[in-house]
């Protein structure tokens, strides 16, 4: 029995869900007997079953001890939106399984291991734990930090420029740049940007994407109470008003939330706040090969830059005429 290429199955099957399930992680599992797949299942959508029932529910054959099931999270161990999958497993009469990557969650934590093991069922773990643990970069990095993971997204002129000093509204990047940019929301569990630019832009900021997803929550900083509900912006999903200017009593609130991720899209202000606080984990630049020149706003003020935040260039390429590129630290 080849536990890397179970796993890598058991992962692939998990992937076509990463926009439904979040923020649960993306999960597969497979019932194994000898050398053939006898049963998959995966996590299809978040608040209904975890890939293990999937995969209980789509075996058509009794389990016997030659039956070894390979999950690539260990199995949740505590009451949520569903049932712990150790009890389901446990009373399966599995004797054996195969797991990818311990839970984070403090939840789940190694007492779902323990509660199988405890019941007289083999455990292998660590099989491909750290791809594991790179699809589902967000939910590890928010149980093991206490805060979601925060990725700011900008779009500059050649000049490093944001807008126009008189509020004219332009495109600064190409229209493959922008469709780019959706793919980059629906990965993500909330939006946050700050009420200058909901006023000035009329953005939507949804992610307008043709496959099914799970929309990302909006976050809005503003000291005004009373908005025009009309307005693009509070269309399609939910919307939280958050007038604290404290920007780590924001983010811990939103930590208390379902939400492992967070995208700023909003002015140089506050994403110049933001990196001032170093709450940024990843930042994502399109840059456009033309000038705005003098008469706009600049991203960053005198003698900063991308650098001075203490950012390394992960990853650039072009997408039509811009250059995306991509900052980590």
């Amino acid at each position: 029995m080849n536990y890397t290429s179970l796993m890598e199955r058991a992962i692939e099957i998990s992937m076509p869900f990463k926009y439904l399930v979040k923020p649960n992680p993306m999960v597969g599992a497979l019932i194994v007997k000898g050398d053939q797949i006898v049963s998959e299942g995966a996590h299809q959508k978040y608040g209904e079953a975890h890939a293990e029932i999937n995969c209980f529910q789509a075996l058509k054959e009794p389990i016997t001890n030659e039956h070894v099931m390979v999950c690539t999270l260990e199995p949740c161990n505590h009451h949520g939106k569903t049932g712990p999958c150790t009890e389901k497993i446990i009373a399966s009469g599995i004797k054996k399984i195969i797991i990818g990557s311990l839970d984070p969650n403090p939840k789940v934590a190694g007492t779902g291991i323990k509660k199988l093991q405890d019941a007289g069922i083999e455990v292998v773990q660590g099989i491909l734990e750290n791809k594991v643990k790179k699809l589902n970069k967000f939910f590890f990095f928010k149980h093991l930090n206490g805060r979601p993971f925060i990725t700011i997204k900008i779009a500059s002129s050649a000049d490093g420029k944001s807008h126009s000093k008189d509020g004219s509204s332009t495109w600064i990047t190409s229209k493959r740049s922008r469709e780019d940019v959706q793919l980059i929301r629906a990965e993500h569990d909330a939006i946050l940007t700050g009420g200058n630019t909901v006023r000035n832009d009329q953005p939507r900021m949804n992610a307008r994407v043709d496959f099914a997803l799970k929309q990302p929550k909006k976050i809005l900083l503003t000291s005004q109470n009373e908005w025009n509900r009309d307005m693009d912006f509070f269309q399609t999903s939910e919307v939280d008003l958050i007038a604290e200017k404290n920007l780590h009593k924001v983010i811990n609130n939103i930590a208390q939330q379902d939400i492992n991720s967070v995208l700023v899209e909003a002015g140089p202000k506050l994403v110049r706040a933001f990196l001032k606080e170093d709450l940024c984990e990843e930042l994502i630049e399109y840059k456009s090969p033309n000038n705005l020149g003098d008469a706009s706003v600049p991203w960053f003020e005198d003698n900063e830059g991308i650098d001075k935040f203490n950012f390394n260039l992960k990853s650039s390429y072009t997408i039509d005429r811009d250059l995306k590129s991509i900052f980590t630290k």
